[in-house]
C-alpha cells in the first residue's frame, strides 16, 4: 500500500464541526502539522472532505 503526506495548510477556525472532527480524525491538531498515512479509500475520503485545508503529497 501507498503512503501519503498530509499536512495542514489552513485554518480550521470557522469551519463547520465536521471538518474540525475530520482533521483531528487524520490527526492534524496545529497548522503545518504533517502526518503520513497509508493511502486507504477510508484516508482518501477524508482528504477529500478537507482538500481545502490539506496539502497531500505521495511518498
Amino acid at each position: 500500500m501507498k503512503k501519503i503526506k498530509i499536512t495542514q495548510v489552513k485554518s480550521a477556525i470557522d469551519r463547520p464541526e465536521r471538518q474540525k472532527q475530520t482533521l483531528v480524525a487524520l490527526g492534524l491538531k496545529k497548522m503545518n502539522a504533517s502526518k503520513e498515512v497509508e493511502a486507504t479509500p477510508q484516508i482518501l475520503g477524508m482528504v477529500r472532505k478537507v482538500e481545502h485545508l490539506v496539502k497531500v503529497e505521495e511518498i
